[in-house]
């Protein structure tokens, strides 16, 4: 027999606060054309972007994220020092240790909590959430703060037709804390990893910091470019619109929800024909209310759906109680779904 002591967690747990913070510079598709053969047009139909948002040099990823935690947490009601645990997904904060969750931490006044980061690409969030119901439920700790955040104009490659136009920066972040209820329900996760090639960086880090420029691309003007994000559009586009409506409705089973029950649907924001497909395959209702935050955002990975869910709710295209379908999918090729009740 265990001598182990039972975890004395919570019943269940739910999102009580969101916050985002979006950088002050916006960036309009005339700009992305600057070093592209292309149109505002071809961009608006491929992917229904018209604007994003470019981080300055002092809007580093710690200090978005700290922007946008101080709102979860006013938002959740409670104080940073309540916070047990510190969870960000990111893949562009370029120091591998130490974890910037650690620095976000002790910024926010939290005091001494769990804190680290994941790379999880695009699912990043759904992963940090899923996380951090664990924690809650099992009791490690009470609230957990849960961060999406990406400077992806770093890892722009400017001079790509395919992806220029694709990304933006800015940070989300939600409190997960007790619930008498469940509000989040089973997440439905997994990888892919036999497709990993379908979306990554155009060199690896390593050979880009020892300077190992024989294996790095050069821009129009013969200098080393900064390392990028390449993308299979096509390969990806499939994936995303066939398998991961797939997933999607088995967040929905899991949770024991129909689309008539849904009352929001907030997916990834890679693509808005990929959104569009998603809703159709999914047969969702025309009560449903869809996140279509990527218009004005841009693809922001970890960040776009916290990011597209403070929006919602901010609008009030979205209310407090509702309940949403969260999908995320991306490089690795990873996803994670679930079924959430918005705060």
């Amino acid at each position: 027999m265990s001598k182990i002591k039972p975890s004395k967690g919570a019943p269940y747990a739910r999102i009580l606060g969101v916050g985002g913070y979006r950088p002050t510079r916006v960036v309009p598709n005339e700009v992305i054309l600057e070093k592209i053969d292309s149109s505002d047009e071809w961009i608006r139909s491929r992917s229904g972007i018209a604007t994003r948002h470019w981080a300055g040099e002092s809007e580093t990823v710690a200090m978005m994220s700290i922007e946008a935690s101080g709102k979860a947490i006013a938002d959740a009601g409670i104080s940073p020092e309540q916070i047990g645990a510190v969870i960000v997904s990111t893949v562009s904060h370029f120091k591998q240790t130490p974890a910037v969750a650690t620095e976000i931490a002790d910024r926010i006044g939290a005091g001494k909590p769990a804190a680290f980061d994941i790379s999880a690409g695009c699912a990043g969030f759904g992963y940090g959430l899923t996380l951090a119901k664990g924690m809650v439920v099992e009791g490690s700790a009470e609230y957990v703060l849960v961060i999406g955040v990406e400077r992806l104009s770093d890892l722009t490659d400017l001079e790509d037709r395919a992806t220029a136009f694709l990304f933006g920066d800015g940070a989300g972040a939600v409190v997960v804390g007790p619930s008498d209820e469940p509000h989040i329900g089973p997440t439905v996760w997994g990888s892919e990893g036999d497709k990993s090639e379908t979306i990554k960086q155009t060199v690896a880090w390593d050979k880009w910091q020892v300077g190992d420029v024989s294996q790095m691309p050069l821009d129009s003007n013969g200098e080393v470019k900064f390392p990028a994000i390449t993308q299979e559009g096509q390969a990806v586009f499939r994936w995303a619109v066939f398998e991961m409506a797939k997933v999607a409705q088995q967040a929905l089973d899991a949770a024991g929800i129909s689309p008539e029950d849904l009352d929001v649907f907030i997916p990834h924001q890679a693509n808005m024909r990929i959104i569009d497909s998603m809703v159709k395959t999914l047969k969702l209702p025309e009560h449903v209310t869809v996140a279509r935050d990527i218009e004005t955002t841009g693809n922001t990975s970890a960040a776009s759906i916290p990011l597209a869910m403070e929006r919602l709710l901010a609008t009030g295209q979205a209310k407090s109680g509702d309940t949403a379908l969260v999908i995320g999918f991306g490089a690795g090729l990873v996803y994670a779904a679930t079924v959430v009740t918005l705060p």
